[in-house]
């Protein structure tokens, strides 16, 4: 009774995966999202690809198929624009069939790209593109309405994408573009604007009683960190 009986496989124990980024062009993570078409039960698919150091969307792509070939064509892209060595990158994703399909690995085997996956029904493995996701999806500017051609939701997600690595300071990198901290110009800008607070702070110590916020540079990111004190 203490043994697995019956035709289905024996419950397997899956690692978590634990990944660390301490520059660009380390871990990239991917996903595939719905966008919603002005026709019921159509959708467009956005493949989407991010650098977990940075938060730089390093590539996208848009099509009206989910299929494996269209990710490791763009992917295959990717990695030539940004001249990744073999040994050099590890991309997580979940365990979606494009993810996990012969043609991906079979692209990244060639590339020489480390694979990693979520555990399955986990989604906090993949927590950087769920993040981006929200922020596609609850941009003030997303559209209302359902895109009425495939042509329109590439149209927007050309705005957004520049929107989002130029000009959004986003918060967990403290502030600084996604293009500032993929090219190493967040580490200037992050020790300017200490010492901009810390004058702040001598011209009137009453307003800063609690200190100053931190600005110190992020150095290492991760996905699923070993918990303190753990083994």
């Amino acid at each position: 009774m203490q043994h697995h009986r019956g035709h289905t496989k024996a419950p397997q124990k899956r690692e978590c995966p634990r990944l660390l980024a301490t520059g660009p062009n380390q871990v990239y993570s991917w996903d595939i999202t719905y966008l919603p078409a002005n026709i019921k039960g159509k959708f467009y698919y956005l493949y989407l690809f991010l650098d977990i150091y940075s938060r730089y969307v390093v590539g996208w792509h848009i099509d009206e198929y989910q299929d494996g070939t269209i990710a490791a064509g763009k992917f295959t892209s990717i990695c030539i624009k940004n001249n990744i060595a073999p040994k050099q990158l590890i991309l997580h994703a979940d365990n979606g069939g494009p993810m996990k399909g012969s043609t991906m690995v079979a692209t990244m085997q060639k590339l020489g790209v480390i694979k990693s996956y979520s555990r399955p029904a986990t989604s906090n493995d993949n927590p950087f593109s769920e993040a981006l996701f929200k922020t596609v999806k609850y941009c003030p500017k997303y559209p209302r309405k359902p895109f009425e051609t495939l042509a329109q939701s590439i149209t927007w997600m050309e705005s957004f994408v520049a929107w989002y690595n130029y000009e959004h300071r986003h918060s967990g990198i403290k502030f600084v573009t996604p293009h500032q901290r993929h090219t190493g110009q967040d580490k200037e800008i992050l020790a300017n604007r200490s010492n901009v607070y810390k004058i702040a702070k001598t011209q009137n110590p009453g307003r800063w009683a609690r200190g100053i916020r931190n600005w110190d540079h992020v150095q290492e990111v991760y996905i699923n960190p070993i918990p303190v004190g753990a083994d």
